[in-house]
């Protein structure tokens, strides 16, 4: 039911942030994710006079935003992280070419998807569905099977909303999400190898600081040491991606020389720390170079995304591209 008491806008508003959520999980992709609750608030607009009440405003815009989803998607080839598309390589290898932006799954500010007055049981199960590597693992379902998986066990949706939702039956709903459940488990990146989102301990805080100097000063014997012995590391929209500590001290001092002097300004994405790096500037002052996404694992870093596009990701996470030294 739409609330008369409150103007249209404000009730559409009041579901942008759970509804790019679930587009981006559908999705794999922020601006995408973006542009369809947009296009599910237009969509809304237009049809308020068909809303006639059966099911909740909420519910109403879900299914718009499925059908906009299910448009995107058609066609499509999944989006991917490096580490999906092909073993590790040495630091010798050649970055080769970029490939186009659609290859890509998108880093997404946690900001943007996760409630701000949400309790902390339920900000620890947004992030969770937000990962980086949960994300990478949903695109390999097919789109009708992905809706089913996020619904009913991210968003806790029964089976009959959801078979209300998609126009389908309890049963037909019952047998996606079977199949979907045993997808991920043929993933070697299932729920219970990610690591909860819960909030950092002292030691994962120590580990982040004891990062961010490594990382400044450029000393690899401190940075290496914070790696897990098969850490990747990796470089969207680059191919290209490394794995043991020799192949990444090499390439930091090699191709990737041009990272030492960097600053670090922390944020988050995914439900994981990240930070958004500057590198020098011949001009003066610092670029925007990398949105670096990390995961933690205990007391080591078990990887590192460093997202290139900084023209498209520095602005959605509200930084700069250029920063004074």
């Amino acid at each position: 039911m739409t609330d008369l008491a409150t103007p249209l806008d404000d009730q559409l508003e009041a579901h942008r942030r759970e509804l790019t959520g679930y587009c981006y999980r559908m999705l794999g992709s922020s601006f995408e994710a973006e542009d369809a609750v947009q296009d599910t608030m237009v969509r809304a607009w237009k049809s308020m006079e068909k809303f006639e009440g059966r099911s909740s405003l909420r519910s109403w815009l879900y299914k718009i935003a499925t059908n906009v989803c299910f448009d995107l998607l058609d066609g499509r080839q999944r989006r991917a992280l490096p580490m999906d598309m092909g073993p590790a390589v040495s630091a010798d290898s050649s970055l080769g070419p970029a490939l186009p932006e659609v290859a890509w799954l998108q880093p997404i500010p946690d900001e943007r998807v996760v409630p701000a007055d949400a309790d902390p049981a339920a900000v620890t199960e947004l992030r969770d569905s937000i990962r980086l590597a949960f994300v990478t693992t949903l695109q390999l379902l097919p789109p009708n099977q992905r809706a089913v998986l996020i619904l009913r066990e991210v968003l806790q949706w029964s089976a009959a909303d959801v078979a209300d939702l998609l126009g389908t039956t309890v049963a037909s709903v019952n047998s996606a999400l079977q199949r979907a459940r045993a997808t991920l488990a043929t993933d070697e990146r299932t729920a219970e190898d990610v690591p909860a989102s819960a909030p950092l301990d002292d030691e994962q805080r120590a580990l982040l600081s004891r990062y961010v100097e490594a990382f400044e000063t450029y000393d690899m014997a401190k940075l290496t040491a914070l790696l897990a012995e098969d850490a990747s590391w990796s470089m969207p929209p680059y191919e290209l991606w490394l794995q043991t500590h020799d192949d990444i001290v090499k390439w930091c001092l090699g191709p990737g020389y041009g990272c030492e002097g960097s600053t670090l300004v922390p944020t988050w994405a995914n439900g994981a720390p990240a930070f958004a790096q500057y590198k020098p500037d011949p001009a003066g002052g610092k670029s925007a170079w990398s949105m670096q996404v990390l995961d933690l694992d205990g007391d080591r870093i078990r990887g590192i995304i460093f997202f290139l596009d900084t023209a498209a990701f520095f602005p959605m996470f509200g930084m700069p591209l250029h920063i004074d030294a």
